[in-house]
């Protein structure tokens, strides 16, 4: 009987999550104003923030199993950011406070500073949609 190894994992959601994240602040910051398409790309930042917070408990798991209590806090506490990140961007488009939306950026982006972008690799067909799902979740 053969190991199994999953390809999947946390980390490896979290990276591409990431770089997600990182492509659609620098396609937003491009945007002049707030049309569909930038409303889209918004709802998507929230859910990939969402998946990156969820991922962290996940990674945490085995720390904890190992009694490694210090680590898995701290990489709680470096990751935490992502979960608050994602609730003020969600009051942000529910309440449309598209005036906000620049600070939120400036907020946004030192935790990306680290990811560089030179190609943009995700098509518009990520982003599709999106908004009208995130309202459909608060319905």
């Amino acid at each position: 009987m053969s190991r199994v190894i999953h390809t999947d994992s946390p980390g490896k959601r979290r990276n591409q999550q990431m770089r997600t994240s990182a492509e659609l602040l620098r396609h937003l910051s491009q945007k002049s104003e707030i049309d569909a398409e930038a409303k889209d790309m918004l709802a998507l930042l929230v859910f990939t923030l969402r998946d990156i917070a969820d991922g962290i408990d996940e990674s945490t798991v085995a720390w904890e199993k190992r009694d490694y209590w210090m680590k898995a806090e701290e990489f709680r506490t470096k990751w935490g950011w992502t979960h608050r990140m994602s609730a003020e961007l969600e009051k942000l488009i529910f309440e449309e406070k598209w005036d906000e939306l620049p600070a939120m950026m400036v907020k946004l982006l030192p935790h990306f500073s680290d990811i560089k972008v030179n190609k943009i690799t995700r098509k518009d067909q990520a982003w599709l949609g999106c908004y009208q799902q995130l309202l459909s979740e608060r319905a």
